[in-house]
């Protein structure tokens, strides 16, 4: 089953069963992803489609922080069980030591010696993790390897 009809299938169920929150949140991703459709003018790969999925989980950490600095606990909250919900759609992340590997992998390849190779490196990082490993984080261990 594509991922895109597992969505739609998961916020019927959660539309029947009461489930206001998850339902709302399933609608917007899969209004998100009706959007990118639209634009592209053809169907989304699935690729494509956890890549938004990505985005969405990105958005929402950044307005946890955002709640959390101005007082609002509660919307971060929200925010944090949208998050889980979202990350059930998202394949398993490369764990940290593997992306330390990678990291030093490429940095001895293209023989890095500063921070100012950052440019030369994260792209090469990013395409050996196919999409699943967090940026932010292989830039904080380029940062500490280099740095």
């Amino acid at each position: 089953m594509s991922l895109f009809k597992k969505i739609q299938d998961d916020m019927y169920t959660a539309m029947k069963a009461g489930e206001k929150e998850t339902t709302n949140t399933l609608r917007t991703t899969l209004s998100k992803l009706k959007d990118k459709q639209i634009d592209k003018r053809d169907e989304l790969s699935e690729e494509e489609i956890i890549k938004i999925i990505q985005t969405l989980v990105k958005q929402r950490k950044e307005s946890i922080e955002l709640f959390t600095k101005g007082g609002r606990d509660e919307l971060a909250e929200t925010e944090k069980n949208e998050i889980n919900l979202l990350t059930n759609y998202l394949p398993q992340m490369i764990p940290d030591e593997e992306i330390k590997n990678i990291v030093e992998n490429v940095i001895n390849e293209i023989s890095a010696t500063s921070l100012s190779d950052m440019g030369k490196i994260m792209p090469e990082v990013m395409k050996r993790g196919r999409g699943l490993i967090d940026g932010k984080t292989a830039q904080k261990l380029v940062q500490e390897l280099l740095g």
